[in-house]
């Protein structure tokens, strides 16, 4: 690794944090696997980089839209070059595996060439006036200084759905990630750099929250977007509140799958496997919670509890492994402590529950695929993001029993419905409070053109991904032409008494 991907970069230039702390960064699935030193950057840092995007963001702001569409097609040229090469180092820093951070990458070349489309596409609107000889538009403007903080789990998928729409948008950008996933970050940075992404329009700073808390509450930072848990994202909302920032705000999840008696289940299947053990249950977007009717429980429990045993747990950089390790000790002991909630509560701990041994396992965070059954809507299990690959099992008798259900939490992202019946499937897509619903297919996934968030708990109105996203990191502005060559007073000309 080049020495300059362990620092920040700001205004061009890789360099350490003022005060020359450092933070470790280990490989979670080979903790003696160490990967490098990051800086662990103060209030300076954070003001150095403001104070650079501040600047970039007078010429970058100014530039013809289509011109900087330019530099994002670029970009997701050298992703797509970069692609194995960036994904290896993402599993080797995050946990999953290959296949699936190759899938990370590749949402972040498809988000880069789709905004440099959309920087054609930047409409405004044209509406006839009350008045004669008069010109009504709008027209999009940039915001500013854009702060974006991202979670470790998709450490190129997620920022790069927040900083490309920024930048296409004209804005400026100081960038920091996960200190979970600092690498990555310093990576996807040093892809813009080489993409010729002018000094200061995207500044990188590592570091935990202290980062993360100087970056909300600078005052020349305009907008922040954030991306991580409910209790953090609250308190960037309340500050942004106050300080009268835009925020955007995309939280947690207790995702849930409903089963309804004519479901194909070997589809079902697939898609808890996937849902509820991809990325070893470390999405927001993860499946938590099966709802499933009482005619096919015990069936589709059964066959699940067959083929989750058999996922092959290991690093994801090695061949054939299907479910690679959790973050850091923290999560192992988070995940553990509702396990035991679970069975204080009395549900069926059905499979798993137990660190995950074997050769090659030693020395990583490994926990085995863990199912409960006999779990009842109200059980802590039933209503708390978990944040692992632990899986609650509810049966229900009814359509109208398994809505009641799913929405019994204050989370509300994605949600999936399996039936064979169109008009239920319908009812569904109505009924279920979340920002996203699948038919027939797992929790999770998001295509890079398509609006992606939740409601309730789970965020603040605020959509990533999609025409939606250009709606916040833009501001409309309301534009008269007014060619009469005499005073018009609008209402009072316009209507008589």
């Amino acid at each position: 690794m080049s020495e300059a991907l362990t620092k920040n970069y700001i205004d061009g230039i890789w360099q350490e944090a003022s005060a020359g702390a450092t933070f470790k960064d280990v490989n979670p699935a080979v903790n003696s696997d160490v990967i490098g030193n990051f800086p662990e950057s103060g209030v300076e840092d954070v003001d150095d980089a403001v104070r650079a995007a501040r600047k970039a963001f007078r010429t970058w702001g100014s530039m013809p839209a289509p011109a900087r569409g330019d530099y994002l097609r670029r970009i997701g040229d050298l992703l797509t070059e970069r692609k194995s090469e960036l994904a290896f180092q993402m599993t080797r820093e995050m946990g999953k595996p290959f296949f699936e951070t190759k899938g990370d990458v590749q949402e972040a070349i498809d988000t880069a060439y789709y905004a440099a489309t959309e920087t054609r596409r930047l409409f405004g609107h044209t509406v006839p006036s009350e008045m004669p000889n008069k010109f009504n538009m709008s027209i999009r403007r940039p915001i500013g200084v854009c702060g974006v903080i991202t979670a470790w789990n998709f450490p190129v998928a997620v920022p790069t759905w927040k900083m490309f729409p920024a930048l296409a948008a004209g804005n400026t950008v100081v960038f920091k990630p996960s200190e979970d996933a600092p690498h990555s970050g310093a990576l996807l940075v040093k892809i813009f750099e080489d993409a010729g992404l002018p000094s200061g329009v995207v500044n990188l700073v590592q570091g935990s929250a202290n980062a993360g808390r100087a970056l909300v509450e600078h005052p020349d930072v305009n907008a922040v977007s954030f991306t991580g848990s409910t209790v953090t994202g609250s308190k960037i909302g309340e500050s942004c509140g106050r300080l009268h920032k835009r925020f955007s705000l995309e939280m947690g999840g207790k995702n849930p799958m409903i089963v309804l008696a004519d479901a194909d289940l070997d589809l079902v299947i697939e898609g808890l496997l996937w849902g509820a053990f991809g990325t070893t249950g470390q999405r927001c977007t993860a499946t938590s919670r099966l709802i499933v009717h009482e005619d096919v429980h015990d069936e589709l429990v059964n066959t699940l509890k067959e083929r989750a045993s058999a996922l092959k747990i290991g690093y994801g950089n090695e061949d054939d492994t299907e479910m690679g390790p959790v973050i850091n000790q923290k999560a192992i002991d988070k995940i553990e402590s509702y396990i035991a909630i679970g069975k204080e509560e009395g549900a069926t701990l059905a499979l798993g529950g137990n660190r995950a041994e074997g050769p090659g396992l030693e020395d990583g965070f490994f926990l085995e695929p863990t199912i409960f059954t006999n779990v009842t809507p109200n059980m802590r299990i039933a209503k708390e993001e978990i944040f692992g690959p632990v899986l609650s099992v509810i049966k229900i008798s009814s359509y109208e029993e398994a809505v009641k259900v799913a929405n019994n939490i204050e989370f509300g992202l994605s949600s999936a419905i399996y039936t064979q019946d169109i008009a239920t499937a319908f009812r569904a897509m109505h009924e279920i409070e979340a920002g996203i619903t699948y038919v027939n297919g797992p929790t999770i996934g998001a295509e890079a053109h398509m609006p992606f968030g939740g409601v309730k708990g789970t965020g603040n109105g605020h959509r990533e991904g999609g025409w939606e996203v250009f709606e916040f990191y833009t501001e409309t502005k309301t534009v008269y032409v007014d060619y009469s060559g005499k005073l018009q007073k609008a209402q009072i000309d316009n209507v008589e008494d």
